[in-house]
């Protein structure tokens, strides 16, 4: 209870300057609850402070798995160099420009600093550090060899972000073009189009059907043009809920994903590279093969991957090969079953594994490459489509009492 009270009082960074024991100007930060409390540990470090004064924090921004990344690769870098743990932690706290990595690292530190291992310091903050990113640590903390398996780690993070970031931009592109046609179409049909129902009226002639249909889509903007934005904007955020919290439409989900035309071969290279390459990870770090299958499904980022992950690691824990386990899930490719079963056969998995992440890791990026271009003619003739009939539409009237006269 006394543990928890602590946690819930709310720490400040203090700067402060003072003279040590010998006289001499010393200066430096300190996270604590209040003066008082700075004042008695810079006492207890033989300091006399002669000024205290509060940092003013700036608003930290969310914590994303880049963030994480470049951490792991300074702390990785900084205990190469031979920098003590705590002493690595302030300088990376302080050198982070979100103030929110920096608080999280300050109390990752002061656990660190009561006699805390460093995986059970991570393990408090899950929603930061999952199992794998714990196991690899606590395996480096066993083996002596930290700085080695965060290296390894900062890699791991550093190719898994890199392979998010070149999905995120092939989609991004479609999306970004759907939504602007949306808003085009959304403002033709409330502005523009009505403008021509009143010129069409004084001819009194009759319409041709595209003009007439139209028109009656203009009519039903205009009068549910709420009704439109709120159905699309309440629908979508159901959806995106629904997607995070419900494990069947994730799994319908990332079923289709994985069927759809064009992205749905990306996707799927992108999750075998990732699913191989933790993998690799794992077991390079000396984490037996069923333990490291633990956290090899969630890190593959679809559930029909991370289902069929459990079901090979039953299969591997009754004695059955890491190769046969996969060809029986019918989902990995045969070249990634070959080089998995070199792997085992000549002792080198984790190597073997490696290899095949990078093959689909290019893949991946020579895809995105593709799709760039690709994805150019298809928006054009998308758009041409869409704006191009309404436009014709609206002009046929005029076309047909140009004809006339």
């Amino acid at each position: 209870m006394a543990t928890a009270a602590s946690r819930d009082i709310k720490d400040f960074v203090f700067e402060w300057e003072g003279k040590d024991r010998n006289g001499k100007q010393v200066r430096g930060e300190l996270r604590a609850s209040g003066e008082n409390q700075v004042q008695a540990t810079l006492r207890r470090q033989g300091v006399f402070p002669t000024k205290i004064k509060k940092r003013r924090m700036r608003a930290g921004k969310k914590i994303k798995a880049r963030d994480l990344a470049i951490f792991t690769r300074q702390l990785a870098t900084m205990m190469k160099a031979g920098v003590p743990l705590l002493q690595s932690f302030d300088i990376v706290g302080r050198g982070n420009p979100n103030p929110s990595v920096t608080k999280l690292l300050n109390d990752i530190r002061m656990d660190v600093e009561t006699g805390t291992s460093l995986s059970a310091a991570f393990r408090k903050y899950p929603m930061y550090f999952d199992n794998l990113y714990c196991n690899l640590v606590e395996a480096g903390e066993a083996a002596g060899i930290l700085e080695q398996l965060l290296d390894r780690l900062a890699t791991y993070m550093e190719k898994t972000e890199a392979i998010k970031s070149k999905i995120r931009s092939a989609l991004m592109y479609p999306i970004s073009v759907i939504v602007v046609a949306f808003v085009v179409v959304t403002v033709i049909m409330i502005f523009v189009i009505p403008a021509f129902k009143q010129v069409f009226t004084s001819f009194g002639a009759d319409l041709p059907a595209p003009t007439l249909f139209v028109i009656a889509m203009s009519e039903f903007f205009v009068t549910y043009w709420w009704l439109i934005f709120g159905v699309i904007g309440g629908g979508f955020y159901f959806f995106m809920q629904a997607w995070k919290r419900s494990e069947k439409v994730q799994m319908f989900m990332d079923r289709l994903l994985l069927k759809i035309p064009i992205f749905g071969p990306l996707i799927e290279k992108a999750v075998i590279a990732r699913w191989t390459r933790t993998l690799s990870t794992m077991f390079a770090a000396g984490v037996p093969l069923v333990e490291a299958l633990d956290s090899v499904g969630g890190a593959s980022g679809n559930s029909v991957y991370s289902m069929a992950t459990q079901r090979i690691q039953q299969e591997v824990s009754t004695g059955t090969s890491l190769t046969a386990a996969m060809g029986n899930a019918n989902i990995f490719p045969s070249m990634v079953l070959q080089m998995t079963a070199i792997g085992e056969e000549s002792g080198a998995l984790d190597h073997m594994l490696g290899k095949a992440a990078d093959f689909y890791e290019a893949e991946v990026d020579e895809m995105v490459a593709g799709l760039s271009s690709l994805m150019e003619p298809i928006i054009i003739v998308f758009l041409g489509v869409i704006i191009g009939g309404i436009v014709v539409s609206m002009y046929l009237p005029i076309f047909k009492l140009g004809q006339v006269v």
